[in-house]
């Protein structure tokens, strides 16, 4: 892969998708988070003991701070002059 820093252009920053995704991803965990705190004996006893909601949060929130790392470290550069296609007729 070739890296996109020698070109001349600015950084995609905050609007990369890698920081939505991860942001989103982040989100829910929290969520699931939460609600795994708040989780009923019966829906454990379903669960065999198992509270599914903090597991799947602290993984969703791991891998959103993966995502942030990767956007971090190889950002996306934008090239100052984008070269226009013809439009069709």
């Amino acid at each position: 892969m070739a890296e996109n820093t020698s070109e001349t252009g600015h950084k995609a920053g905050l609007f990369d998708i890698r920081f939505v995704i991860g942001a989103l991803m982040g989100l829910y965990g929290v969520i699931l988070l939460i609600t795994g705190f708040f989780t009923s004996q019966s829906e454990l006893d379903r669960a065999d003991g198992f509270n599914v909601n903090i597991v799947g949060g602290i993984a969703m929130i791991v891998t959103s701070l993966l995502f942030g790392l990767w956007a971090r470290l190889r950002p996306i550069v934008v090239p100052e002059h984008i070269e226009q296609e013809d439009e069709p007729a």
